[in-house]
């Protein structure tokens, strides 16, 4: 008899919804897309209620295509978007839209955190320093700025965890999602009473923290009755989006680490000791492993530099395209392999939005060096990829320097699709970059931790041995002769940053 488990992945955009079978083969998928709203200039919220459809609708559309007996789904876990607030008053019910990870709109609250918790002291507890993004400033903005609808508030959860809620009935969260809220002591895996009290916040309003691939509750009946799913499925603690996509790559053991390349780009390691970064330019977050942590360094404008590009530079492209009826990455390979390591002696720098990792400042912007007359289309479009590629580089070395080592890479996201890109990021890594042929990623990461929660597999290292597989025709190796050449283009790619620091204050203020 086959086991069948259910991997919920809650994005910004959409929900989707895969049902794999316990070898981590798809079985059917469904997805629903939901909008985002932007109330203010740099706010971003979205409805709790539309991601509890989304997920209610997608599971009984699996359910139903595949024809699988809702018994022998065992399991249950749910991925997606981190940092959101959900507020429920007594009853269970949302009492405002949900402020999203990517609003900014909390600048002064989180210096009222530093102030209240001090610089360094934050960074040992929560191993992060006051983002706007995390959740701690949002909750105190609710207080400073909606003060009648944080005193109706009895409950607190991230966007997955509401849906966990909606299913089970449970308010739970797990480590992984919870480490990206700023309350959790890091290193403990546990709430911070120090960080809850020095910010006066009632410890009542969260929820209980499991690990990742605890069992944190069953399916409700009505829920049963209106997915098709049985009151026996599991749901598990499940993990946030980064945590869950390293689990759906494999990468959750000491020595494996993964890159995406979406918008921004990340550089994600496993690492069974706990390493924090006195300087917060990456961050430590509990990982789905039971007692182990991940380290990730995040670049701003990865895969958006070359979008950027495109939609102002390689117009071209995109036209010739068209014409030829193939796909402008076709064309713009093609170029970038004509081309020469360092784009014939141009560099560019992928700050467009400024940088979190390795600099952490909002006001340095992108910079194109070196640029003479000489200079075609082709070798832009090769700087800016050779650009992000350092970008990337310069995450992996901070890793390193913190005792964290790499030397089996996993690239996953949209970027990864891109076999240039892919060979340019193992030659400047030094180390083999493959790719998994599930292109599922969170949503296969917390099927997995479903079926060690249900009994199906005895570890999280076990069960991503059974049901994850490496594509091995897209396996990129590292050529030596290359990196000797981009090492020493990355050498004036790093110094770059030193000498316009200044400069980009100045014209930041003009």
């Amino acid at each position: 008899m086959m086991n069948y488990l259910i991997g919920i992945d809650l994005g910004t955009s959409s929900t989707k919804t895969v049902l794999f079978d316990e070898d981590g083969n798809v079985i059917a998928s469904a997805g629903k897309d939901y909008p985002l709203y932007t109330p203010n200039n740099g706010w971003a919220e979205q409805k709790p209620e539309d991601w509890r459809d989304a997920a209610l609708e997608t599971i009984a559309k699996v359910v139903k295509e595949s024809g699988v007996n809702a018994d022998d789904i065992k399991g249950l876990g749910i991925s997606g978007q981190m940092h959101g607030l959900v507020m429920l008053d007594e009853n269970g019910e949302v009492i405002r839209p949900s402020i999203i990870w990517c609003d900014q709109r909390t600048e002064k609250e989180c210096e009222e955190i530093t102030e209240k918790i001090g610089a360094e002291r934050l960074i040992e507890i929560t191993a992060n320093p006051a983002l706007t993004g995390f959740t701690a400033s949002k909750i105190l903005w609710v207080r400073n700025n909606e003060p009648e609808n944080y005193a109706k508030c009895k409950h607190i959860l991230l966007p997955k965890d509401y849906v966990r809620y909606i299913l089970t009935g449970e308010f739970a969260t797990e480590v992984s999602d919870a480490s990206g809220m700023q309350l959790l002591d890091v290193p403990k895996r546990q709430w911070s009473d120090e960080v809850l009290e020095k910010l006066d916040i009632d410890k009542s309003l969260l929820a209980k923290v499991y690990e990742s691939p605890e069992v944190t509750g069953t399916i409700l009946p009505e829920i049963a009755e209106k997915t098709g799913l049985s009151t026996s499925t599991v749901v598990v603690g499940g993990a946030g989006d980064n945590a869950a996509a390293a689990v759906g790559t494999g990468v959750v053991e000491d020595g494996k680490a993964f890159t995406t390349i979406g918008t921004s780009g990340v550089v994600f390691a496993h690492s069974s000791k706990i390493s924090i970064d006195p300087k917060g330019r990456v961050h430590t977050f509990c990982c789905a492993v039971p007692g182990a942590w991940h380290v990730m360094g995040v670049t701003q404008a990865a895969g958006y530099s070359l979008a950027w590009y495109l939609d102002n530079m390689g117009v071209g492209y995109k036209d010739e395209a068209k014409e030829k009826g193939c796909g402008v990455y076709d064309l713009i390979n093609a170029d970038v392999e004509k081309t020469p390591i360092g784009a014939n002696r141009l560099i560019y720098l992928p700050y467009l939005n400024g940088e979190r990792t390795p600099h952490l400042d909002p006001d340095c912007r992108g910079v194109l060096f070196g640029l003479s007359s000489m200079h075609t289309k082709a070798d832009i479009v090769r700087a800016v990829m050779e650009g992000i590629s350092y970008s990337l580089t310069d995450c992996k070395d901070i890793l390193s320097e913190m005792g964290v080592e790499v030397n089996d890479m996993m690239a996953c996201g949209g970027g990864a699709k891109n076999g240039v890109q892919r060979q340019m990021m193992a030659d400047m890594f030094g180390c083999d970059v493959n790719t998994v042929t599930a292109t599922e990623g969170p949503a296969l990461g917390v099927a997995i931790l479903a079926g060690v929660g249900a009994g199906i597999y005895d570890s999280v290292e076990n069960a991503c041995r059974k049901m994850i597989h490496k594509d091995p025709a897209k396996e990129c190796k590292t050529n030596l002769e290359n990196k000797a050449k981009y090492d020493k283009f990355h050498e004036i790619y790093k110094n770059l940053y030193g000498c316009l620091k200044e400069q980009y204050k100045e014209i930041a203020k003009l």
